[in-house]
């Protein structure tokens, strides 16, 4: 990415840039200048006239971000490689998924298969101990579907201890967003908080002060505010329409009369025309 001129905000960095933003907001009591929130704009208004004035807000620490950006794509940028090292191979990754695919198949299936054999076979070995005389085997079949039945109850029961096993090690490995800033490198954290900080302290902060204190700002004004540099237009102002100076004058209103019509003059049959 060349970067010869200031760079836009990233879709990546979009939500960072509307944390910090709603942090500011959100603590804006805390700020002697910003004590007025509320009383002429809330904390609605500013935050939607700071997302439409993006550009102008994050432009104030372009240089900040600029490095940041740079310094993120230097650590991206091994990740592309063929370093067959650095990275394990698709083999790999493949076989784990491969492995835990098949023990969650037999998890599922295990109960199914013992439940429906169990079923089957004591149903024939009752059904065979009706007839007289009961055959032989009849017993036998009865009692391997006991076994059956045990065998699926057992299942059950590991199936309900795997998957409580894997929702507690699922909710332990997840970790808050803001965990994977301990994961990057020292000169990338750096950067980043050089960013905040510039984008708080020169670009968000300036402008709710500014917004605050422009008694022409906000969200339904018709008029630009004063801070030209910071907030921008807030809505429009309709075109003032005029008639034209100088033109021709008025002439006199043409006048129309109606046509005189008047009936033919036809007679019966009996009179013809001269």
């Amino acid at each position: 990415m060349h970067m010869n001129s200031a760079p836009h905000l990233l879709a990546e960095d979009r939500p960072e840039y509307e944390r910090i933003l709603d942090d500011a907001l959100r603590h804006a009591h805390e700020r002697p200048d910003l004590a007025a929130v509320g009383e002429r704009l809330n904390a609605v208004q500013l935050r939607t006239m700071a997302l439409d004035a993006t550009e102008l807000i994050t432009s104030t620490a372009a240089t900040e971000y600029k490095h940041y950006v740079e310094a993120r794509e230097e650590l991206r940028g091994p990740a592309d490689g063929t370093d067959q090292d650095a990275n394990p191979g698709p083999g790999t990754g493949r076989s784990h998924h491969s492995g835990a695919g098949v023990g969650a198949v037999v998890t599922v299936l295990a109960p199914v298969l013992a439940g429906t054999a169990a079923f089957i076979f004591l149903l024939a070995g009752y059904l065979l101990r009706l007839l007289d005389p009961a055959p032989s085997f009849a017993s036998t079949m009865v009692s391997a579907g006991w076994f059956f039945a045990a065998v699926t109850a057992a299942a059950i029961l590991v199936a309900a201890v795997g998957l409580l096993i894997t929702a507690l090690r699922n909710g332990s490995a997840a970790q808050p967003v803001e965990d994977d800033e301990e994961e990057l490198p020292e000169d990338v954290a750096r950067a980043r908080e050089a960013w905040r900080h510039a984008l708080l302290e020169r670009g968000i902060l300036p402008f709710l002060r500014d917004a605050l204190a422009d008694p022409d700002a906000g969200p339904a004004s018709r008029t630009p505010v004063r801070s030209a540099n910071r907030i921008p237009k807030i809505g429009y102002s309709p075109p003032d329409f005029s008639s034209p100076d100088g033109g021709p004058a008025a002439g006199p209103r043409p006048t129309f009369t109606s046509p005189d019509f008047t009936s033919p003059d036809f007679g019966g049959p009996e009179h013809e025309p001269d």
